[in-house]
């Protein structure tokens, strides 16, 4: 009976465990009725974000139907120039919400209700929430088409699956592994080494160090206190296009150190993605590396490390066998290993100055003649030792102020007041903020009080202020076939960038969708315009510094 009981019990189990994996294989069905094949997957490494979702190829064309994944309601609907460009926010019955970006067109009851908002508030961007009862679709049901809006460069749809309660981003592809062939495992091709500061030393050096994992052939020589990093990419069947590593491992004589596990995460804990890339080879190189090591001000939950964060101490003269392991979704891994040889070697001792020392567990102020920078608690990954400097030249607007030589992160932006001590021009508004990086003007915006001009910054760097005097540009496109209602304008902005824009045709708003990637303005609804009659159009463009532009034309 005993043995007759166990049995009982592993089928019981084996019940349970099918039943829940035909529950989780019904919660969503595919957006698209044809088959399934990736673009970018999720967790991918992107700029100061991890991508949230799937985007899914469609065939090179826009167009195609968007079906519900499950029963839901249309909660939102975003319209913007860049991001998702058309979106829908689907809350689902089973406590998960979707989100579908770059959209070609909305349902025809959303589409109207979008429309009427853009012409009564005459603009083109849009952000409308509704309630349960508002729009709801079944399972299956066509709430939108697919396209190409927003920033994307081919078209595609971006869809999100997120939990309704915490917003926490989750992983679709597991809802959707029987959909999509993948027996290509992870590969990587370079190591970062990084000898920790005053702390360890590699082949005689104290800095970083860039290795191809191909031509490890000999051992590293170590000693003390250093962290790794690994640049590497997923792959899938059937086509050419790179994802993120879904996990990635890393032994030291056989004990795992570290892992990094990238399968959910919390709308606040996106921005940790510089925490655990190399931020500097990324804004300097455009190369992502993902960091063995959690520093201390990271609290992404994806990452588990040792008692020492991932950092390997090499104090004894043997070789230490180090192995990477990456591995997808699906199964599929692959192991890189190479050795680093403990070598007695003289390290630097490490001695921060004061004045110039942040530390990543408490308020810093920052501040110097004309300027300061305020950094509350939290907002730093590690210990920074600035390499500060200040350059005055009487005919500029403000001093410069070189707020660290190399990038650093910060994790949501802190307030930088840099004083103004020539005034050319009467207008305070025409002032702004600029960040000098690799060689080019980034505007950081801001605004003018008691004798400092005031913005938020997200990265140590070099700062100064300037003035924007400069209206737009507006160049018209095409204008031999504007009489058949496609007309279009590039609208540009040399300095602090376009804030605003209307047009109006025979006195009368005309919306005019604005696509951040080619800086083009298209008229929506040509199918408005009255045939055969000349028209009158207005162009108004305006700056972030309150230059304006103003343009007439008859078509």
């Amino acid at each position: 009976m005993k043995g007759y009981g166990w049995m009982i019990g592993v089928l019981m189990n084996l019940f349970v465990g099918l039943s829940a994996q035909n529950v989780s294989e019904k919660l969503f069905i595919p957006p698209f009725d044809f088959s399934l094949t990736l673009s970018g997957n999720f967790g991918e490494l992107r700029s100061s974000h991890f991508h949230g979702g799937l985007d899914f190829k469609t065939q090179g064309v826009v167009g195609k139907p968007v079906r519900n994944i499950a029963d839901g309601y249309v909660s939102r609907v975003t319209v913007t120039p860049g991001g998702y460009g058309q979106a829908v926010y689907m809350v689902h019955d089973n406590g998960y919400t979707s989100v579908h970006g770059h959209l070609l067109r909305f349902a025809p009851a959303i589409a109207k209700v979008v429309e009427e908002y853009q012409y009564e508030n005459e603009t083109f961007a849009v952000d409308l929430e509704f309630k349960p009862d508002r729009f709801r679709f079944a399972q299956g049901e066509v709430f939108a088409w697919s396209g190409n809006e927003g920033y994307s460069f081919g078209p595609h749809l971006h869809m999100e699956i997120r939990k309704t309660e915490t917003g926490e981003y989750i992983d679709p592809l597991q809802f959707y592994m029987d959909k999509i062939k993948d027996t290509t495992a992870p590969r990587a091709t370079h190591i970062m080494i990084y000898p920790q500061r005053g702390k360890g030393i590699l082949n005689g050096k104290q800095a970083k160090q860039l290795f191809a994992l191909a031509n490890l052939k000999k051992p590293l020589e170590a000693w003390g206190e250093i962290a790794i990093g690994i640049k590497a990419y997923d792959y899938m069947d059937g086509t050419h296009n790179n994802y993120g590593v879904r996990t990635v491992k890393l032994y030291v004589d056989s004990v795992e150190v570290f892992r990094s596990t990238v399968d959910g995460f919390l709308p606040d804990e996106n921005r940790m993605i510089n925490a655990w890339t190399d931020y500097e080879e990324y804004v300097t190189k455009s190369s992502w590396f993902m960091r063995s090591q959690i520093l201390p001000g990271n609290r992404w939950r994806m990452l588990e490390a040792d008692e020492k964060g991932g950092v390997v101490t090499v104090d004894e003269e043997r070789d230490y066998q180090f192995c990477y392991e990456l591995e997808d979704l699906y199964g599929n891994s692959r192991k890189y290993s190479f050795v680093v040889k403990g070598k007695r070697q003289p390290i630097d001792l490490w001695k921060p100055e004061g004045k110039n020392f942040l530390r990543w567990d408490r308020k810093n102020v920052v501040w110097d003649l004309g300027m300061e920078l305020i950094i509350p608690e939290g907002m730093l990954y590690e210990d920074v030792e600035l390499n500060y400097s200040l350059r005055k030249d009487s005919a500029s607007v403000s001093y410069e102020y070189q707020i660290h030589d190399t990038p650093v992160p910060l994790y949501e932006g802190c307030m930088l007041k840099i004083g103004i001590h020539e005034f050319p021009i009467a207008d305070m508004s025409k002032y702004y903020v600029i960040q000098k990086k690799k060689g080019r003007k980034v505007s950081m915006g801001g605004y003018f009080e008691n004798g400092f001009m005031h913005a938020a910054i997200r990265e140590l760097g070099t700062y100064t202020v300037d003035m924007d005097t400069v209206p737009p540009k507006v160049v018209p496109l095409d204008k031999g076939r504007w009489h058949t209602g496609n007309v279009q304008f590039k609208i540009t902005d040399a300095e602090t960038g376009i804030k605003s824009y209307k047009v109006y045709i025979d006195g009368k708003f005309a919306l005019f969708a604005f696509s951040s990637k080619n800086a083009r303005l298209k008229l929506k609804h040509p199918e408005r315009l009255k045939k055969g009659v000349l028209h009158e159009m207005e162009v108004v463009i305006t700056d972030y510094c309150g230059n304006e532009t103003r343009e007439w034309y008859e078509f």
